[in-house]
């Protein structure tokens, strides 16, 4: 009886039963053939099911033209699916000066129409891209 039980709770630790680990990606890289970035090993779009994965989009200058270029990088990544702003559930906003991004929060709201998404935002000492100031990536569902 114990083997038997230890051989139950292995299979359920170790998901013996059959279940598919596979899934469907789909991926879009700012026009590139192999749709991700090798050097970095990224894609700027991941689209699993219904829901859409976009790499953060990045400035050098948080000032409204350098949110907007931001925003305008994620809005290609969005409509590269046929998605708006609309479709966005989730926003994760990193920057090196949280107090400067919130003083031009307008532009950001302005992509949104009112319709805002959950959201983080996190300051941070840097960013992978060594001069950027601000990275946003977004998660966003399609219709099923």
């Amino acid at each position: 009886m114990k083997i038997v039980l230890s051989l139950f709770f292995a299979c359920m630790y170790f998901s013996c039963y059959s279940q598919s680990h596979d899934i469907t990606k789909e991926k879009w890289h700012w026009g590139n053939p192999s749709k991700q970035d090798t050097t970095a090993g990224y894609a700027q779009v991941l689209k699993v099911d219904n829901v859409l994965y976009i790499s953060g989009a990045v400035t050098t200058k948080i000032t409204p033209e350098g949110i907007r270029q931001v925003y305008e990088a994620l809005e290609k990544s969005l409509k590269s699916y046929g998605a708006t702003f609309q479709n966005v559930v989730k926003e994760n906003l990193y920057t090196t000066d949280l107090e400067a991004m919130k003083t031009y929060n307008s532009v950001r709201k302005a992509f949104y129409k009112g319709d805002f998404p959950a959201a983080t935002w996190v300051q941070v000492s840097r960013l992978y891209m060594i001069d950027a100031k601000l990275e946003v990536e977004l998660v966003a569902h399609l219709p099923k």
